[in-house]
């Protein structure tokens, strides 16, 4: 994809570069039809680009009548996933999904949401944090400051898949790993060697032997992205439980008929839980299938690693807090949260 200079730190291919001629929620079918443009950070082979993004452009265009579209671009296709939320945040598309790791230098808050690194155990855990003790809300706050709509599309696992088996720390410490965020400090500092490969390279990365290893999402994930074909181990326990998230440019959100916003807000409600509770189903599902059909291995972390990596990632959590007293506030919570559910020693 050729790129071309752009103000920032971001840069914007060539097609997209045509797109900031058009003003934030300008692009019209007809007087009664809004079309937004939505860059993903999905390949169109990742199940949450059908699942998640194809579903949500058909429900949203069923239930306002078709006065709200969504024109749909894959990974890559019109920016990079580290150039979406510029992209959204300066209104030259009206919509993105994405990580949260990917938006840490906005975001004080986006450490917690990438997940910290051994916290959460269920993803119920992760839903009662953000539904029920507020996190969703303070994140939207802290988002909300940069004009830009934040929610979350569903809560995930992070799993690894590894091209050879981790039966010691000496194995995990050879290690090369493709992740992002605080779960790349979490590896590295514990003493792997990590980088971040975009999802539709992660295949070819791990075929050529660029990395040992990587992940995308989890079970259903690493099966769409045939990533099993180059690494059939797959590491439990998860290393972290995070949010795929949807951004919108507020401006574009505040320029939406009354009703059609509305209907906008309670489908992304809606659709959080459904696919959440979806995702859980179809992680069991798709474990099932591949570790008895495709030969797939589940690579139990020795006791040595396991206890490695979690006092490593404990000793993160007060950086991740030292972002902003938001941040402190959140891992505070979840803290005293896990140490209810007996989580903590």
């Amino acid at each position: 994809m050729t790129r071309i200079p752009s103000a920032g730190k971001w840069a914007v291919s060539t097609a997209a570069a045509t797109l900031l001629l058009a003003p934030v929620g300008a692009a019209q079918a007809d007087e009664d039809t809004t079309t937004w443009r939505v860059q993903s950070h999905w390949p169109s082979a990742s199940t949450s680009y059908e699942a998640s993004l194809v579903k949500l452009r058909d429900e949203l265009y069923e239930r306002t009548d078709g006065r709200l579209e969504l024109e749909l671009y894959e990974a890559g296709q019109l920016f990079g996933t580290d150039e979406i939320w510029s992209a959204v945040e300066r209104g030259v598309i009206e919509m993105g999904t994405g990580s949260p790791f990917f938006w840490r230098d906005r975001l004080s808050l986006a450490g917690v949401a990438s997940g910290l690194p051994f916290s959460f155990q269920e993803i119920w855990e992760a839903v009662y944090f953000y539904e029920n003790m507020g996190f969703r809300e303070m994140i939207q706050e802290e988002a909300a400051e940069y004009g830009v709509f934040y929610h979350p599309e569903k809560l995930l696992t992070q799993d690894i898949v590894v091209s050879e088996p981790i039966e010691s720390l000496d194995d995990f410490q050879a290690m090369r790993i493709s992740t992002a965020g605080f779960g790349a400090t979490m590896l590295s500092e514990a003493g792997a060697a990590t980088q971040w490969i975009d999802g539709e390279e992660l295949y070819q990365a791990l075929s050529t032997g660029v990395v040992d290893g990587g992940h995308w999402g989890a079970f259903q994930g690493a099966d769409s992205m045939s990533l099993y074909e180059v690494a059939p181990y797959h590491v439990q326990p998860s290393f972290s439980i995070s949010d795929d998230t949807w951004i919108i440019n507020q401006e574009a959100m505040d320029a939406l008929p009354d009703d059609v916003r509305d209907e906008l807000k309670a489908t992304l409600r809606e659709h959080f839980w459904e696919r959440t509770n979806e995702y859980i189903y179809e992680e069991q599902m798709t474990r099932e299938q591949v570790t008895t059909e495709q030969g797939v291995e589940i690579n139990e972390l020795p006791d040595e690693v396991h206890e490695h990596l979690v006092a490593t990632s404990e000793s993160l959590w007060d950086d991740i807090a030292a972002e902003s007293d938001q941040a402190e506030e959140a891992v505070a919570m979840i803290r005293e949260f896990l140490d209810d559910l007996g989580h903590l020693d």
